[in-house]
């Protein structure tokens, strides 16, 4: 079930899906969509939702890193390599014009982090970037650094599609099947593993709170900040 469409500053749909939507249903409709943005055709979208179990496949995925395809394995056609989505995890697909916008790839993924970021602080998550890493870090209960949300993204004709996941309270014996992002070094946590019982919908109400700041930070080419 899908709940009626919201909006976001800018005309911008919201969509939040209740149950979960399986991957390859989501991957056609956001192409379709993209494609539709792209055109004029349709508002931009942001897309809340949650997936069953799957190993999702970008474009630099070397097979070597899939080390268990014991749930189905899809070809994703955002960058990155393998990653993982289930029960648990909260996904988000954004679809931004980039035309209306500051036109600066980097900057909508320094964006998208930055969103992620702020919305695991209020819920008193620290996390950060690292640099040469893929994905949004955190320490874990045993101090070393963990990956607790992941980033990919596609830009099509400076649409925007794919976007990231953040994981708050998957099975994380998931992971264990792939080389989360092709870095073998780290592990994976949540927010649940961290000690923090997050209702999606709690989660949900706390991103969108903080669209507004990230669509503003759209506007501006980006700065690169000191990596912590």
């Amino acid at each position: 079930m899908t709940t009626a469409p919201a909006y976001l500053p800018g005309d911008i749909e919201l969509r939040i899906s209740d149950q979960p939507v399986a991957y390859r249903e989501a991957l056609a409709e956001m192409t379709a969509r993209n494609a539709a943005i792209a055109a004029g055709e349709a508002r931009e979208l942001v897309w809340l939702l949650e997936h069953p179990p799957v190993y999702t496949a970008g474009t630099s995925a070397a097979a070597a890193e899939l080390l268990d395809p014991r749930f189905e394995v899809v070809e994703a056609g955002r960058g990155g390599r393998y990653t993982y989505h289930g029960p648990g995890q909260r996904v988000g697909y954004v679809l931004i014009d980039l035309r209306k916008r500051a036109r600066d790839a980097r900057g909508f993924v320094h964006a998208l982090e930055g969103w992620v970021i702020d919305t695991l602080a209020d819920f008193g998550i620290q996390s950060f970037r690292s640099e040469g890493r893929i994905g949004i870090w955190t320490r874990d209960v045993d101090g070393r650094e963990a990956k607790i949300g992941a980033i990919g993204v596609r830009i099509r004709k400076w649409v925007t599609m794919h976007g990231f996941s953040v994981n708050l309270n998957p099975d994380l014996s998931h992971f264990a099947g792939i080389v989360p992002c092709g870095i073998e070094e780290f592990g994976v946590t949540s927010l649940a593993r961290l000690g923090r019982t997050i209702d999606v919908t709690e989660w949900d109400r706390a991103l969108v709170a903080r669209a507004p700041a990230f669509l503003a930070a759209l506007d501006r080419a980006c700065a690169k900040e000191p990596v912590e």
